[in-house]
């Protein structure tokens, strides 16, 4: 129960017709407090930037053990991997998974990756008009991640499916996560088989951690939870930029124009592609002590929604918030791939990919029209499923 001093949201704000456009709910909800109850869903939100910002600083006090998603059936058959794990076990976890998507690591990947968009880029540029999701944002991912992984040749149709249905299933338990569930469970299963049979292509990720199985130094247990811990944050939150900022930039020439006229803008770019359409809507936390949050008491033992899509527009931290600006000077404080020891580990690359395709894009592209544009339905993703764009070239 909210303690009488919290304020209440009533609203679901995961029907369809708040997911394709969420913003006035996220607007309602900072209006009432930094933290909030929200009574369709049982359990508390942090809409606003500083005490976001603030509560994922501290993963002690907000902690991810307890899960990390919205409902109690995930985040207990979930339990224990990368993303809902906590202190030393985490740490652990996440240096043996992530380990080649260090900066330092990826340099030899970065001209490979570039190379490939570049190529992707020419070829859909040479055609006029392309769908920038089917064939540009996925395209780019499905031709890094799985390699990279070392994932079979004949598991590679199902992965996008699969990608997709571990953040619909990190939903409240609605119809999406109802429907998720299962694949998850395909996922799952198709990974402890490949592992268990050794199936994984010599040199990714799945072989050197089956290496790391057969040396002792973890369980063989842990190998595919850690393979699927790799796979859908390399996948999604990629596709969700890439399609996001070409919609972006379509719809702003001034901004395009700029960036072809300053490429050193594409960084910065990326930054606020992730602000203003935030890949990931939200995980959840537990309180693991009774504290407070902008002065509202929150009992130990109470999972809050740590809102990033809201943060990311909020107006007590944003100036011109819901206006998109590729030189917005301080967007590199952009809560779109989280904070703290839980922020995103595969950002590196995701930003290598999504950087990769606007470079190539701006020196080929004069002009980008754009189409009837299909929001996706996902429960935590934020993204396109088709994006027609018709270009003209430089």
């Amino acid at each position: 129960m909210s303690t009488s001093t919290t304020p209440t949201y009533e609203h679901d704000i995961f029907t369809d017709e708040v997911l394709l456009d969420p913003y006035e709910h996220y607007r309602a909800l900072r209006e009432l407090g930094p933290l909030v109850w929200l009574e369709a869903h049982q359990m508390y939100v942090i809409p606003r930037y500083a005490e976001l910002r603030a509560a994922l600083a501290d993963a002690d006090t907000f902690a991810s053990g307890q899960g990390v998603g919205l409902n109690d059936f995930i985040n207990t058959a979930a339990e224990g991997t990368t993303l809902m794990s906590d202190g030393e076990r985490h740490a652990r976890r996440r240096n043996l998974l992530f380990g080649p998507l260090t900066p330092k690591a990826l340099v030899p990947l970065r001209e490979a990756v570039q190379a490939t968009a570049h190529k992707l880029v020419e070829d859909l540029v040479a055609r006029g008009r392309f769908d920038a999701v089917t064939d540009l944002a996925r395209a780019l991912p499905l031709s890094v991640v799985p390699d990279l992984i070392g994932w079979p040749e004949y598991g590679r149709e199902h992965l996008l499916t699969w990608a997709s249905a571990t953040f619909d299933a990190l939903g409240p338990m609605n119809q999406r996560t109802e429907r998720a569930v299962p694949a998850v469970g395909e996922l799952f299963e198709f990974a402890t088989r490949t592992a268990a049979e050794a199936q994984f292509v010599p040199g990714g990720v799945g072989a050197r951690l089956l290496d790391l199985v057969a040396a002792g130094e973890i369980p063989a247990e842990d190998a595919p939870i850690l393979i699927v811990d790799y796979l859908a944050p390399s996948m999604d939150t990629t596709i969700s930029g890439i399609g996001s900022a070409v919609w972006l930039l379509a719809r702003h020439p001034e901004q395009w124009a700029a960036l072809r006229a300053d490429p050193s803008l594409i960084p910065r770019a990326f930054n606020e592609v992730i602000r203003y359409e935030s890949p990931i809507r939200c995980f959840s936390r537990v309180a693991t002590v009774d504290t407070e949050v902008g002065g509202y008491p929150l009992p130990a033992g109470s999972r809050v929604m740590m809102l990033y899509a809201s943060a990311n527009r909020d107006e007590r931290y944003w100036e011109r918030a819901d206006e998109f600006d590729i030189r917005r000077p301080d967007v590199g404080a952009q809560l779109g791939l989280g904070f703290g020891v839980h922020n995103c580990a595969g950002q590196g690359l995701a930003r290598i990919e999504t950087q990769s395709i606007l470079t190539a894009l701006a020196e080929r592209v004069d002009e980008m029209v754009l189409g009837e544009p299909v929001r996706g339905l996902n429960n935590l993703i934020n993204c396109f499923t088709s994006l027609p764009v018709t270009v003209s070239r430089a």
